[in-house]
């Protein structure tokens, strides 16, 4: 019997349509409704419109108090802050509709939304674009002022304010790369680099000339590994050696897959000078002297290009406390953009270990680690549980019934919309208890980072403190995906970590650099009994071996339409699970076109899985179920079941014998194209229906 695609999401008060239509008619009424719980309806719908050019004539206060009703009855205000403020006022007695006029609304800080902000009493706060148009948050300023610098390389300057830092700016609605210079295509190109506990030892003459670059501080090392991408500042460059900032150049240089040892790919750049503006697109930004460079393609000009560098880290922050969570609040037909992400520029770098987690601090690592901890070990293993999120430019934590359909995330310089994840990636200092969580029909495009992560990779999120922390029944449907993890390329497209009830259903993904929906975390360490590999290598003496189950189960991947994934990774699949989680089904996707690299990767400590009725073409493998192939409780993946399921070429590859018990029954290679009925349904159904 085949289990059925739950539907979880919750109907929002008003439909889009509604809230366009209550627009220009809507006068709050006297009359009182109950809504079945009891609740006081002592009032219909109240909207506020807010112009993105100032305060309206109406608007008695910028700061929005004695905000004067229009003679349609709705109230009209100048900014963000003052709809806000009114919106708060009323929420206990109306629904609330906040109508943002099109155009660009700039914001000098992020909108934070506490329990104050959403609907109370049972009703619904929405915040939307007018009708017919699209209203951008903007977390960034047009850039204007250019003039030609360097006539031959068509290179333009621009002025900007003194100490702007950004490591991202778009054009024309479009990512712009940063300055670049490849110092070796693979990890088979290293010869002429000498790995030292200070830096990089430069042994090609051809390279001598680096140490004359201005700015070196602003120089940064990047290896780009089989599932990491490493980042790690510049500290100075003498004679033939690279000097590297601290703490990031340790860390980046033991572990896995680590910057100094990439398990394949690991092409080496230095990024970001003056002197590597080589390339049409290209950009470098000159904070201490306030000058903003771009290379135009050859006889363009500046005029006309819609150039915006950003300012703030994220534009969203709904959070609220697990006493006072938020509760409804809807987004809806809006643009968030403009978004950029400052760590990887301090000291501590991107010390990337999987899809975004990365290490932040100091820590004790093996004299020898250059030699002795590439491949994992125990003083690696200290970092493992203190490991950062990278924050999102719309952040959602002890929140419930919180909705967003329609909307548009680009030009985002973080992770686009995180829910519940660990506090270090919220603002608010709040993380986890995400709950009834709805993202419906938006689409994600021109990023740096994943487009949705879900839950958090610290110990709050598999075995919390209070169990109001859990996250749980989040549906993501019906979203469009594509052109993200830009700059972050090991961010998967999807990542839900230790959740329970999410639904990823009817997603299109695709052009991305490495996977497309990864599920679960933390490789069945903290599952019942542990991970007898990580065992041998040290982590418990850092933590304990955990009885209970974690908040992991009862998830489903169905229907997603996942291609041209693995870009820039190899490791990985476009769907990929860790860990034990009773109750999950993938079923009913369509995976094509990843770089001939693994279809469905069912990795370490996964258990009680079912995979079942996907199609996958042109993988290496269609599935690898990562178990060890001598023992069955070294990586404790078990108990799954994959069947039904349709592919062409690469076998599977799951170890068997006693103790493994992963069932691979009824799945059928079509070697000559022809597709049976019910898989080339799976192809029809799959993705996005908007």
């Amino acid at each position: 019997m085949r289990r059925p695609l739950p539907h979880r999401a919750r109907a929002a008060a008003f439909g889009l349509a509604s809230a366009f239509a209550l627009l220009g008619s809507l006068i709050p009424s006297a009359a009182a409704a109950a809504d079945g719980r009891g609740a006081d309806r002592t009032g219909a719908t109240t909207t506020i419109v807010v112009s993105p050019h100032g305060a309206p004539p109406h608007d008695t206060s910028s700061h929005g108090a004695g905000a004067a009703p229009t003679p349609k009855g709705d109230h009209r205000v100048g900014t963000l802050s003052a709809a806000q403020d009114l919106a708060r006022r009323l929420a206990d007695r109306h629904d609330v509709v906040v109508v943002l006029e099109g155009g660009t609304h700039e914001m000098r800080s992020p909108l934070r939304f506490t329990a104050a902000d959403g609907g109370r009493n049972g009703h619904t706060v929405t915040w939307t674009s007018a009708p017919g148009q699209r209203a951008v948050l903007s977390g960034g300023s047009a850039v204007s002022g250019w003039s030609r610098h360097d006539a031959a390389k068509n290179i333009w300057v621009a002025p900007v304010p003194r100490g702007t830092q950004s490591r991202q700016l778009y054009v024309d609605g479009k990512v712009a790369p940063r300055t670049s210079l490849r110092l070796a295509a693979d990890k088979h190109d290293r010869g002429h680099l000498e790995f030292t506990e200070r830096g990089i030892t430069l042994k090609d003459p051809a390279l001598s000339h680096l140490n004359s670059l201005p700015n070196q501080s602003d120089l940064e090392i990047e290896s780009v590994g089989s599932f990491t991408d490493r980042i790690s500042p510049v500290k100075a460059i003498r004679g033939n050696e690279i000097l590297m900032q601290q703490p990031a150049w340790d860390n980046n240089t033991f572990g896995y897959d680590t910057l100094t040892a990439p398990y394949a790919r690991g092409a080496l750049y230095l990024n970001n000078s003056y002197a590597f503006l080589n390339s049409a697109g290209q950009w470098y930004l000159d904070s201490s002297r306030g000058l903003l460079y771009y290379r135009a393609a050859a006889g363009a000009t500046m005029h006309g290009l819609d150039v915006r560098l950003p300012r703030l880290q994220s534009l969203v922050q709904v959070a609220g406390t697990y006493d006072r969570p938020v509760a409804n609040l809807a987004f809806r037909n809006l643009q968030f953009s403009d978004t950029t992400w400052l760590d990887p520029s301090s000291p501590q770098g991107y010390v990337d270990q999987q899809s975004g987690a990365h290490v932040v601090g100091t820590y004790a690592r093996p004299a020898d680690a250059l030699s002795s901890c590439q491949d994992g070990c125990p003083k690696f293993e200290a970092t493992r549980n203190e490991w950062h999120q990278i924050p999102a430019a719309v952040q959602v934590s002890a929140a419930r019934d919180v909705s967003f359909t329609g909307n548009s995330f680009t030009r985002l310089g973080d992770v686009g919309l995180g829910l519940g994840m660990d506090p270090n990636a919220h603002a608010s200092g709040v993380g986890y208890g995400a709950a009834d969580i709805t993202v419906h029909r938006n689409s994600f495009t021109e990023s740096a980072a994943s487009a949705i992560v879900v839950g958090g990779v610290q110990p709050d999120a598999h075995h919390p403190r209070d169990s109001r922390m859990v996250n749980h029944d989040v549906s993501i449907v019906d979203n469009t995906i594509t052109g993200i993890s830009q700059d972050y390329k090991d961010n998967a497209a999807i990542l839900s970590t230790y959740t329970t009830r999410a639904t990823i259903a009817h997603n299109s993904i695709s052009d991305v650099p490495y996977d497309g929906i990864d599920i679960g975390w933390g490789w069945g360490i903290n599952d019942p009994g542990g991970n007898g590999y990580y065992r041998e290598a040290g982590l418990y003496e850092y933590q304990p071996i955990y009885t209970t189950p974690t908040t992991f189960r009862d998830n489903v991947v169905s229907h997603n339409l996942i291609h041209d994934t693995k870009q820039v990774m190899n490791d990985g699949g476009s769907v990929y699970t860790l860990s034990a989680s009773p109750g999950t089904v993938i079923e009913r996707n369509y995976i094509y076109d990843n770089k001939a690299t693994l279809g469905v990767l069912i990795d370490q400590g996964t258990r009680h899985v079912v995979m079942r009725d996907n199609v996958v073409i042109g993988a290496s493998r269609w599935v690898y179920v990562n178990a060890d192939a001598e023992d069955p409780d070294t990586f404790n993946t078990k108990d799954n079941l994959i069947t039904g399921n349709w592919w062409d070429v690469g076998p599977a590859r799951n170890p068997e014998g006693p103790g493994y018990d992963n069932q691979l029954v009824d799945n059928v290679q079509v070697a000559d194209g022809v597709w049976p009925a019910e898989a080339r349904s799976v192809m029809q159904e799959a993705g996005a229906h908007r």
